[in-house]
């Protein structure tokens, strides 16, 4: 039977900045865990719904699925499609305090690009739409039909990704955009190793992506400024909230091995 869950600490103070980043998302985590733990919740224990938490703690409930998906990722919260999202076992919950501080490390690491790209991607798409060639605009849809063909081949995709978001730079005429694109190239790899991962886990993720990019391209070739940096910001945003809803299993396998490669990453530790 599943127990009543009494809200007993206050939400944390929100954080400054329109764009959700980990920060907020992780306060409230922090919260929830600790009272998880100050009332020895046991397994099973069911939460309140989105709107209540996020209701609560006075944040988004982008915000507040962020929260969770860092708590999933540590094996303390297990989220059953249609049903809820319920407090796991504690042997599951003592599983996740070891690779605690990483895993959410990892994924803050991973929100702070996003963030970082949704301006930078958005002012790009913006100039591309204004200034492309015709040929940089054939070079950016060749870009786009790489990653179908990638895709439809059974491959990742990343360098092909990697190459639709440098075309588009480079269709600015400012070689200085491709050049601040490229300096941060290895970490923007390893995010989007982490990001293609999680969307080929579900067919609807796959198809969103593919979605928001031919949305990009279609503005570019249109030559609509305000509609091309519109769906590249709408691009980042939606990345952000693909990386919040990912599960646990998919941060203790294979997502959390990738995510680690962008804390290695000499840029993301200065």
């Amino acid at each position: 039977m599943d127990r009543t869950f009494r809200f007993t600490l206050p939400p944390p103070e929100p954080a400054a900045g329109s764009f959700t980043t980990g920060t907020l998302g992780a306060r409230v985590a922090a919260r929830l865990r600790q009272q998880i733990h100050n009332d020895g919740l046991a397994g099973g224990t069911r939460l309140p719904s989105e709107q209540a938490m996020a209701s609560h703690f006075g944040v988004s409930r982008t915000v507040l699925r962020e929260a969770i998906a860092l708590l999933q990722a540590d094996g303390i919260l297990v989220t059953r499609k249609g049903s809820g999202t319920f407090v796991c076992a504690q042997d599951g919950a003592k599983t996740g305090e070891r690779g605690d501080a990483l895993t959410e490390q990892s994924v803050q690491s991973l929100l702070n690009l996003i963030e970082v790209r949704q301006g930078l991607e958005a002012e790009i798409a913006a100039l591309a739409a204004v200034r492309r060639t015709p040929g940089q605009l054939a070079d950016i849809e060749h870009a786009l039909h790489r990653i179908e063909e990638a895709v439809a081949a059974g491959v990742d995709g990343v360098e092909e990704d990697v190459r639709l978001h440098l075309s588009i730079a480079e269709a600015t005429g400012n070689p200085y955009w491709p050049k601040f694109v490229a300096m941060f190239a290895d970490p923007i790899r390893s995010a989007v190793k982490v990001t293609r991962a999680n969307e080929a886990r579900r067919t609807d993720f796959s198809i969103e992506v593919r979605r928001e990019h031919e949305k990009i391209v279609q503005a570019i070739a249109d030559g609509d400024p305000q509609r091309a940096r519109q769906a590249a910001m709408e691009h980042m945003q939606h990345a952000a909230e693909r990386v919040r809803l990912a599960d646990r299993e998919f941060w203790r396998g294979d997502g959390g091995a990738l995510a680690r490669t962008l804390g290695r990453d000499p840029i993301m530790q200065k």
